[in-house]
């Protein structure tokens, strides 16, 4: 799916880890319709919203021009005050997409920027798997796009911006100061601290299930990885050992991904050693 005049691009300042998978993010507003600021978390999205995420993998990560393998598209629609989701699984010719609401395996292989060629099982996630993730509150809700994640400087026509200052040009996000919304850091800079990187990981790719407002059956043990949370109110230090063991093992995530990821997992034991 490539962008147009209604479909917009959307970049995240840290994304949720899956599979490796490469992903472009779209969102389509009806027509004279902006996303309005709610503070720093998810903008309030009018009904006939869409949301577009789209997982691809480039055959060899070295060289972007060599193709890539297009594997799925999940969209979120708000129709009526709820988010329905939708998942298309993308032919082996790349021409068409068929609904899949019952999830679907599949293996894909490329060659990373190291030069090692991976091969790995995909799955991609029913609707009830979708549903347990995309949650606050037993209320199906978009994940990523908080503001304070879109809150980055981006290249448009060759420039850079301030990624809610160009939404807030196309007439698709209302006016306010930007200076109101917070930040998350990219993991995966350089030029941010282990314990930024570390708890920025942990909202991304933790926080949507393990948190008071979460999937009930993990929002039960207890833990807030939120990355507003102040770490004595995160149950971190006193478990761990525990979330190493299960990162390392590849327990958790429960959801979404089938392979460990090595470099992720690294950084959150390197800020955990560091407490």
């Amino acid at each position: 799916m490539n962008p147009s005049a209604e479909y917009h691009l959307l970049e995240l300042s840290s994304a949720l880890f899956s599979n490796y998978a490469e992903k472009q993010r779209l969102v389509k507003l009806p027509t004279g319709e902006k996303m309005i600021y709610d503070g720093n978390g998810i903008p309030i999205f009018s009904n006939g919203t869409i949301l577009v995420k789209t997982f691809y993998y480039f055959n060899d990560v070295r060289d972007t021009t060599l193709g890539k393998k297009v594997i799925e598209t999940r969209l979120l629609i708000k129709s009526e005050g709820l988010w329905n989701v939708a998942t298309y699984v993308w032919n082996d010719e790349q021409t068409d997409a068929d609904l899949k609401l019952n999830g679907y395996d599949t293996q894909v292989s490329w060659t990373t920027l190291s030069g090692i060629n991976r091969t790995i099982r995909y799955q991609v996630p029913n609707q009830n798997e979708c549903i347990s993730c995309h949650q606050l509150n037993s209320e199906v809700l978009p994940i990523g796009p908080k503001l304070r994640n879109l809150n980055i400087d981006v290249i448009r026509n060759n420039e850079s911006i301030n990624q809610l200052e160009h939404l807030q040009s196309l007439e698709i996000l209302n006016d306010f100061d930007k200076s109101q919304v917070a930040k998350i850091p990219n993991y995966k800079s350089l030029n941010v601290t282990s314990v930024e990187k570390g708890r920025a990981y942990m909202e991304m790719n933790c926080a949507h299930c393990h948190s008071p407002s979460g999937w009930s059956r993990p929002a039960r043990t207890g833990y807030d990885f939120r990355f507003e949370t102040d770490i004595s109110n995160t149950r971190i230090l006193d478990n761990k050992d525990k979330i190493k063991e299960v990162l390392q093992s590849g327990e958790m995530p429960y959801l979404g991904t089938t392979v460990i990821d090595e470099e992720g997992v690294e950084l959150v034991i390197e800020y955990i050693n560091s407490l």
